[in-house]
């Protein structure tokens, strides 16, 4: 006798977990208030190095599977040793990781399956700013950011766009960077 199971998973994604979370939060709200943490170290000149691991959610506290450790560093050219993206690189990599996530997580939802999606982010900067040699009038961080998707699945191109649309209208990442987020900063001396 054969038994013969279906896979759950649309684009990696299980739906079924997908579905049963979003009923789970529906039904008691206060599990989806989350804590995210990131700790720096600073290593030598303008290289540092992060670590991502313990995160509160879903009323406790909790740890991901690994210690996840990211290098950040400036290029020669700013006076640095190049070990590592620089810090304004990784907000690149974080819209463009969080509306991938979305996207496939959307496209499963809906039965979409999808056979390729990779995409390209590029920041516009103006050092002047981050110099101080702006006047005031140019600002620190990235003038524009462009995020171009390349998407390919079984549904038609009204279809995919809507899921990237709405990928967007859910990203975190995307929330952060075009709304402004309070940023307290406390310093611990001695």
């Amino acid at each position: 006798m054969t038994v013969t199971t279906e896979d759950p998973r649309l684009n990696g994604v299980d739906t079924a977990t997908l579905f049963a979370t979003l009923d789970a939060v529906k039904g008691q709200p206060e599990i989806a208030k989350f804590q995210f943490r990131a700790s720096n170290r600073w290593l030598t000149g303008t290289h540092s190095r992060s670590s991502f691991s313990g995160f509160f959610g879903a009323t406790q506290e909790m740890e991901h599977q690994r210690v996840t450790v990211v290098d950040s560093d400036h290029p020669a050219v700013l006076v640095g040793g190049d070990e590592g993206p620089t810090p304004v690189e990784y907000l690149l990599h974080a819209i463009a990781a969080c509306l991938t996530a979305g996207i496939a997580n959307v496209a499963a939802a809906r039965g979409v399956e999808l056979t390729r999606l990779t995409s390209t982010v590029e920041g516009d900067i103006d050092l002047l700013g981050i110099l101080g040699l702006g006047g005031g009038s140019v600002r620190n961080g990235y003038e524009q950011i462009r995020v171009t998707f390349h998407i390919e699945g079984d549904a038609d191109a009204e279809t995919l766009r809507g899921i990237v649309e709405q990928s967007r209208n859910r990203s975190a990442v995307f929330d952060a960077l075009t709304n402004p987020t309070p940023v307290a900063i406390d310093v611990v001396t001695g």
